[in-house]
């Protein structure tokens, strides 16, 4: 199952719930939450056979690309883990016309050392860690976007990686994805993230750095960190989904700066 039909239904089943306290989900329901609309079968099981079919209809009526939001950003930097849990995943979850690309990066230094590569990070080597793990776990599963979540929002980001996975994707061990941060894999693909960042143009300054459809201009920055939800609405091009007729709005500024 895709990350995609998941979101937005757990939304749906929050929204739907009296008082606004997520329902659970029924007593002959075995799956996680990630398995939920996997099949019919463990949709009628846990109860939530309609969420899945309306949120499917939903993506099926789409005819424009969805607005492509980036995030460059390290996995300790305060403002990026406001933004991330407080802005990003938010929106993405009310949103059904957005991608997300995710760039655990930031102002960190590469090194190129004996054919390989060592990192130096803003926040020492615990955000370091932090990034390549969400970097693997990225390559990984297509769950990524909630388990990072869920580590960011966490007191612990990099300690609450095992118990984010064991919810939203139980199949994938710690063990796997630490093979990936220690191994060659984890090594190239933190590769990849340094140049990335490095051919932004312009280049960045600070994180969270934003760019959308591609393009990063400061107008574009401040308006995603006033309102992306706002901004997203206003930029897709197709038929606006029910959501853009409200008016939430999230405001908040926090960066940190590239020294």
């Amino acid at each position: 199952m895709k990350m995609r039909l998941l979101l937005p239904l757990l939304l749906a089943i929050w929204i739907s719930a009296p008082f606004g306290y997520c329902s659970l989900p029924t007593s002959s329901c075995l799956q996680p939450p990630a398995k939920w609309c996997s099949s019919l079968d463990s949709a009628v099981q846990c109860g939530v056979l309609k969420q899945c079919l309306e949120s499917d209809f939903r993506r099926s009526r789409q005819t424009e690309e969805p607005v492509q939001v980036g995030l460059y950003y390290e996995s300790l930097c305060p403002g990026c883990r406001k933004f991330l849990t407080e802005m990003l995943f938010p929106t993405y979850l009310l949103l059904d016309i957005m991608s997300v690309t995710l760039v655990p990066y930031g102002n960190a230094q590469e090194t190129p050392v004996a054919q390989k590569y060592t990192y130096e990070c803003q926040h020492g080597k615990q955000e370091c860690l932090g990034n390549m793990i969400e970097t693997c776990i990225m390559n990984m599963t297509d769950m990524a976007f909630p388990i990072i979540f869920c580590m960011e929002s966490s007191a612990d980001v990099i300690g609450s990686a095992e118990s984010c996975l064991k919810v939203y994707a139980p199949d994938l061990s710690m063990d796997k994805v630490m093979s990936c941060v220690n191994g060659d894999m984890g090594m190239q693909l933190m590769h990849q993230n340094a140049l990335q960042t490095k051919a932004l143009n312009p280049p960045h300054q600070y994180v969270p750095w934003i760019t959308i459809n591609g393009v990063h201009t400061e107008d574009l920055q401040e308006k995603a960190m006033s309102s992306l939800f706002t901004l997203v609405c206003s930029m897709y091009k197709g038929t606006k989904p029910a959501a853009c007729g409200g008016s939430q709005k999230l405001h908040y500024k926090s960066y940190c700066h590239n020294e």
